[in-house]
């Protein structure tokens, strides 16, 4: 499987860069050392005097700024970790799925960079991110089918099945998820993103049984 960035997506979104990481793991429930990260994290957010300011963090602007040269709202469609880091200075916690998806979550809310997580058994062919097109719509995991023209979007051979804002129902990762990829998405540029993409592989290894992993950056 090769992931790619169009060259249109470029040029609108020239800083672009993605640090993809693929992996087998164990997907099961999150251990209660797991939740107790999620927790200290939570708390860690909440304990500023202004939780709000965390949503200007440079990584969240440049996110916002690549929707805008795509076209795209993102007061309306706003990135994922935008999206968690609000669900949690709200008073919500994490959502908790599976061990897999609450080590990307977490990564997410830490680094603010939105993540793509796919089960590679359901992906078709190469991967590209590119911009959504008109008419293009999928059914975003627990939401309504999402507008995808002007999105960036990761597309393989069937089509679009994720995006910065929402992945899609057809490649999310379920507990019978063997093999994963997970892709986070900065437009600021690679700086920062090795950290981000070792933190991930790190927590997958300890709360997934992560084995067989590999890393590159993609831009």
């Amino acid at each position: 499987m090769k992931l790619s960035v169009d060259p249109g997506l470029k040029k609108k979104c020239p800083s672009v860069a993605l640090g993809c990481v693929t992996a087998h793991v164990h997907t099961g429930d999150s251990t209660l050392e797991l939740l107790g990260e999620m927790d200290l994290c939570e708390g860690g957010i909440l304990k500023n005097t202004d939780p709000r300011a965390i949503l200007e963090a440079p990584a969240i602007s440049a996110t916002r700024a690549g929707y805008r040269a795509l076209g795209k709202d993102p007061a309306r469609y706003r990135g994922s970790a935008e999206a968690l880091l609000r669900r949690i200075i709200s008073g919500k916690h994490f959502p908790s799925i599976n061990c897999v998806v609450d080590v990307i979550n977490l990564v997410s809310v830490e680094s603010r960079l939105p993540i793509g997580l796919y089960d590679l058994a359901k992906v078709q062919g190469d991967i590209v991110f590119r911009t959504g097109r008109s008419g293009e719509t999928y059914k975003g995991i627990g939401k309504y089918d999402l507008n995808l023209e002007d999105l960036p979007v990761f597309c393989d051979t069937a089509g679009p099945h994720g995006s910065p804002t929402s992945d899609s129902e057809r490649t999310m990762v379920t507990a019978a998820a063997k093999k994963i990829l997970l892709v986070i998405i900065s437009f600021g540029g690679r700086e920062g993103i090795e950290r981000w993409t070792v933190r991930a592989m790190d927590l997958l290894t300890r709360y997934a049984a992560a084995g067989q992993l590999e890393s590159q950056i993609a831009e």
